[in-house]
């Protein structure tokens, strides 16, 4: 079945649904309580794969404007980002040879949390930010930070001025750009000739396999496999020349790529594109059972939920994400079910969740309150909040992990 939509990539409009999530607030408008009285906006939130490059992308755009304007993520606070972010730092710095005279770009740099690993280094770095309240925290940090959306005119505007880049980063960005086109010029104009590109993002095989369905969110336009994004880089006169599998986010790629001959294609490449062949990537057929699976889930969770109520137990949410904004809103979970959301943010606390409405407050919250049950929405991050609430554990309070299968820890 087929149905009218313009692949963002190859332009072709022989696309496939795959799920329909319905009418969805933007996941990270975290409402005020004085913004109860006034409409909440919500847009259709619906997924589908192009049949002619196999990109998967959501159907129905909102203006970025809306969506990063002024944001309420801030990397700074996980751990794992941290950590994240400084091992590859010392990997790009050690592998790459950069120093004093190199050029560090970050596409979408949040608050500084990875560009500040390079200056302490002392190797030259600018972000670039489009959210004001983030790149301030960033320039705070003593972070040049271009406030502005990447693609092909920035980079123009930055190469005219002698600063093309010896490495070009972008962590979690490139899924959130819904002129992919655009962005991937921006890369190819901004970087020096023998430079690099370096790219993480949720990877789109482990996105369909594990259900990761509550990815899905107006912010987050693409999930991507290798097979969708080799014909895109080589469009571009770019080469994709590495690639890594990371367990990141419930599984991402990292992806390397430089100008076209610029350096060697590494075994990587052709081996998960063979590996996405032999599954199935590029027919309609690896997608099918998507929809039924995440139907699946929200019978279980569900179900679960209202026996616990029914038995008396008093339950809250951990983690104020994106994510938990789609899989509250499309599985009907709000505030006569759950009592509060925990988040480490400060910017977050004393905020409502969107279209739910659930208060958010501190995590000390739950070993003060102490719920018989928490349920884990950013169970990307389980391993960190499992142990920062050892002490509610040891309470007796149990976590219920939704993604990729229900289970209560």
């Amino acid at each position: 079945m087929s149905f009218h939509l313009k692949c963002r990539s190859c332009g072709r409009t022989a696309a496939a649904p795959i799920l329909d999530l319905g009418l969805q607030p933007l996941a990270n408008n975290l409402l005020t309580p004085a913004d109860l009285a006034k409409p909440e906006p919500k847009f259709p939130l619906r997924l589908a794969v192009c049949q002619s490059c196999w990109l998967l992308q959501i159907t129905d755009l909102v203006p970025p404007v809306e969506l990063f304007s002024e944001y309420l993520y801030f990397s700074s606070f996980s751990d794992l980002m941290l950590r994240h972010a400084r091992e590859a730092c010392a990997g790009y710095l050690k592998e790459f040879g950069l120093n004093a005279h190199s050029l560090v770009v970050e596409v979408a740099s949040n608050d500084g949390y990875l560009l500040q690993n390079f200056m302490a280094a002392k190797v030259p770095c600018l972000g670039i930010e489009p959210a004001a309240n983030i790149a301030q925290v960033a320039r705070e940090k003593g972070i040049e930070t271009l406030e502005e959306f990447f693609g092909q005119r920035i980079a123009t505007d930055l190469a005219a001025k002698n600063r093309q880049a010896d490495l070009i980063l972008g962590n979690n960005v490139f899924a959130h750009a819904p002129d992919t086109n655009d962005f991937v010029a921006g890369l190819k104009t901004l970087l020096q000739p023998k430079g690099r590109i370096v790219l993480e993002f949720p990877y789109g095989a482990d996105f369909i396999e594990h259900t990761e369905f509550d990815t899905i969110y107006h912010e987050h336009v693409f999930y991507f496999t290798l097979t969708a994004l080799q014909p895109l880089f080589e469009r571009h006169g770019l080469t994709l020349f590495r690639v890594q599998r990371l367990p990141l986010h419930g599984g991402s790629l990292r992806l390397f790529a430089g100008h076209t001959g610029a350096h060697a294609v590494e075994p990587s490449v052709p081996e998960l594109l063979a590996e996405e062949t032999r599954k199935g990537v590029n027919a309609l057929g690896y997608y099918a059972g998507f929809g039924h699976q995440v139907r699946t889930i929200r019978d279980e969770l569900v179900a679960l939920l209202a026996k616990l109520k029914q038995d008396g137990k008093r339950i809250a949410a951990y983690g104020a994400s994106a994510k938990g904004s789609t899989l509250l809103n499309y599985y009907g979970v709000g505030a006569d079910t759950l009592d509060f959301v925990a988040d480490r943010s400060p910017y977050k606390q004393g905020r409502l969740t969107p279209g739910t409405h659930i208060p958010i407050v501190p995590p000390d919250e739950l070993t003060r309150r102490q719920p018989d049950y928490t349920l884990l929405l950013t169970w990307n991050f389980a391993e960190e909040i499992l142990a920062q609430q050892q002490a509610y554990r040891d309470a007796g309070g149990k976590f219920i992990v939704p993604i990729p299968n229900v289970k209560v820890v």
